[in-house]
């Protein structure tokens, strides 16, 4: 078996993101085609690592300033704006949340200005 290549830690990472991905909700294709992109980005795909093994983010990779965390809590903000309920129910699926903040995060980075322009609608309760 000359030449092939095994990294059995992006085996086991892949493993990590479908399980998240089950449980999240989210189908097995979508599921893929964010394991692609994330592989696309080293800090990105260093992020998923860290939020697996310690199911939190370390937030060294930024983008135009952004965060995982920041796109996590602009995820909460979302939630609570389409429920309409101001606060975080036991239906609020997190782990949805955090799969979605890796997505936006990707979408923010091949469509910068679009997501900088969603990022500031919205209540406005911090322009203030």
């Amino acid at each position: 078996m000359k030449g092939i290549l095994y990294d059995a830690r992006k085996v086991k990472a892949y493993e990590g993101l479908l399980a998240l991905g089950e449980y999240a909700g989210q189908g097995k294709e979508w599921t893929d085609v964010l394991w692609a992109d994330l592989l696309a980005v080293p800090g990105l795909y260093a992020e998923l690592i860290y939020y697996l093994e310690n199911h939190g983010f370390k937030d060294e990779f930024k983008f135009r300033g952004y965060s995982l965390t920041d796109l996590y809590v602009w995820q909460m903000d979302r939630y609570n704006l389409i429920r309409d309920l101001g606060k975080n129910t036991s239906e609020c699926n997190k782990e949805t949340m955090v799969l979605r903040s890796f997505r936006t995060m990707v979408d923010l980075m091949h469509n910068p200005e679009e997501y900088l322009r969603r990022f500031s609608e919205g209540r406005g309760m911090d322009r203030l």
